[in-house]
């Protein structure tokens, strides 16, 4: 019997994430303890409160069967809280917000509510691999918009051709940005909101994954400026450190949650619903979200003189736990020197998680992604082996 993937799955490129795993396994299997800065997954634990509320939860909900499709009441209403308490911005938990399996199923999963085939859906480039795959699933046709230093790396809707944005449903947005690091303002999102109303272009923005992880001033959520037409989706996995618990919610115009609503109760059976009352008790608690962003300031701090000291380009992220490095010369080759046994520091090449654009740019090309995922001693290691760069071949 033959087994074959269909057309869609097998066009899709290796997932960058797991080839990196990989190359962390190599380096392990020559006893090189690499410093792996490659993949953006929490390595501080879970606060111990958020642990207690999920064990308190299993026993209350021993026997409760099935969760809800869209989220508990209870669960809704501390969304709707957090959004008030962080952004002013009121949301009525039964019409505006629904419960997720954290972010990756609600961004993929969203474009086969919307679209039809040969509709486009518009990118960010470098942008979150489910945003384009999941736009491909859906029979539409991803249109890659570069993400670039000169426009700060928010995304230049004025530039987007007419042609593309009368065949769009669906503009993708991902603010605070992973992996440059950028923060859209109040005024920006005025303009884009107006430019998509007037094209008549749902905004979806992926925003709440790191929306909290900043080192300023607090980034908006363009829910602040209007929610006509707009989907905002919201994640605990790293504000919370809770990335193995599956858990968040979209919230916004409540037409377009309506129709998600129907798409999710055709693919999955809910957040359980001890899982709920774990994520309830972390968005209520800002003390170990402060703590978390003091961590991460630390180790950017560590590690962007050392950058410099390799003779780098360095320019501070202003939010995520991301640097978007500028490199010289080829960044898959910069990668692969920072692979060598004597550095063993793994990260990201820019170009392998960046998408090429109209006109065949490549926005990632020249940049790696350091996530600032190694302990506190790690990264000052790091930042050792990293100096040793400075005039090397």
């Amino acid at each position: 019997m033959k087994i074959e993937p269909s057309e869609k799955l097998a066009s899709l490129p290796p997932y960058a994430f797991a080839e990196i795993g990989k190359k962390v396994e190599e380096l392990r299997a020559l006893g090189v303890h690499p410093i792996d800065f490659g993949v953006g997954d929490p390595s501080e634990p879970t606060p111990d409160f958020v642990i207690q509320s999920l064990a308190d939860g299993g026993k209350k909900h021993a026997s409760s069967g099935y969760p809800s499709y869209i989220g508990s009441r209870r669960y809704r209403e501390a969304a709707a809280g957090y959004m008030r308490r962080r952004f002013g911005v009121s949301l009525d938990p039964e019409r505006e917000i629904c419960a997720t399996v954290g972010s990756k199923e609600a961004v993929f999963n969203l474009p086969e509510g919307f679209i039809n085939p040969g509709d486009f859906v518009i990118c960010p480039s470098p942008g979150y691999p489910p945003m384009k795959t999941g736009t491909v699933f859906a029979g539409g046709v991803p249109f890659f918009v570069p993400l670039l230093a000169e426009n700060d790396f928010l995304i230049d809707y004025e530039s987007i051709p007419e042609s593309v944005a009368n065949r769009a449903k669906i503009l993708w947005l991902n603010y605070p940005n992973s992996p440059t690091g950028a923060i859209a303002g109040r005024e920006y999102y005025k303009g884009l909101v107006e430019w998509a109303h007037r094209n008549e272009i749902l905004i979806a923005a992926d925003e709440g994954c790191y929306i909290d992880i900043y080192f300023d001033e607090p980034p908006p959520s363009i829910l602040e400026v209007s929610r006509e037409g707009i989907i905002a989706f919201y994640s605990l996995s790293k504000r919370n450190n809770m990335t193995g618990y599956r858990v968040g919610f979209v919230c916004g115009d409540e037409r377009v949650i309506d129709v998600f609503k129907s798409l999710k109760t055709n693919i999955d059976s809910g957040v359980p619903d001890f899982v709920q009352e774990a994520a309830i008790s972390a968005l209520a608690d800002e003390e170990h979200v402060e703590n978390m962003r003091r961590l991460y300031r630390d180790k950017r701090d560590i590690l962007l003189p050392a950058l410099r000291e390799a003779g780098l380009e360095t320019s501070a992220s202003d939010a995520t736990f991301y640097l978007w490095q500028k490199v010289y010369g080829d960044d898959v080759e910069f990668a692969k020197k920072l692979l060598d046994p004597s550095i063993a520091i793994v990260v990201t090449p820019g170009s392998l998680i960046s998408d090429t654009c109209d006109g065949g740019l490549n926005p990632g090309k020249g940049y790696v992604r350091f996530a600032l995922m190694p302990s506190l001693e790690e990264v000052r290691e790091a930042a050792k082996r990293l100096r040793a760069l400075r005039g090397r071949p």
